[in-house]
């Protein structure tokens, strides 16, 4: 699989990226963005990278740049009405931390389960699988800061 994405012949899903970050051990930012020269960065809405989940229900799009070392990444996601969108358990020691700006969202983390309204935020150990359902009948929005336990480059 990682030789056919090499190849330009298969487009990988957002679970697969996580995965392969995990198995790396490297962020999940080094998969989708190159580095740049470290000054001040623009990252354009229309130019950013999204990533997509495979039935299109989810997107994850980097809101800050990966140009330089860092233990903080932050992303706009956005959560299809009535879709769920699991996520593999990351790196020991990574943190999330995420408001919901549009809809409402159950967030699953292990076994418990958190019911959140917009203007609620939640900040969880993501070293264990967890997961962003949407009840609701419109687009959920939300932001999430991503903190990983050490310095990462």
């Amino acid at each position: 699989m990682l030789g056919q994405i090499e190849l330009g012949q298969s487009i990988p899903t957002i679970n697969l990226l996580w995965k392969i970050s995990r198995g790396l051990e490297v962020p999940f930012s080094a998969l989708v963005t190159a580095a740049t020269a470290r000054a001040a960065t623009v990252v354009r809405a229309k130019g950013a990278k999204l990533l997509t989940s495979a039935d299109g229900s989810f997107t994850s799009r980097a809101l800050s740049p990966f140009n330089g070392p860092r233990s903080i990444e932050f992303y706009e996601l956005r959560l299809a009405p009535r879709s769920i969108e699991k996520a593999e358990a990351h790196a020991p020691g990574t943190t999330e931390n995420l408001v919901v700006a549009q809809g409402a969202v159950n967030v699953g983390v292990g076994k418990s389960r958190h019911e959140l309204k917009l203007g609620d935020s939640i900040t969880f150990d993501a070293d264990v699988g967890h997961s962003y359902e949407n009840p609701g009948d419109e687009e959920a929005v939300m932001y999430l800061v991503m903190t990983y336990a050490e310095r990462v480059v």
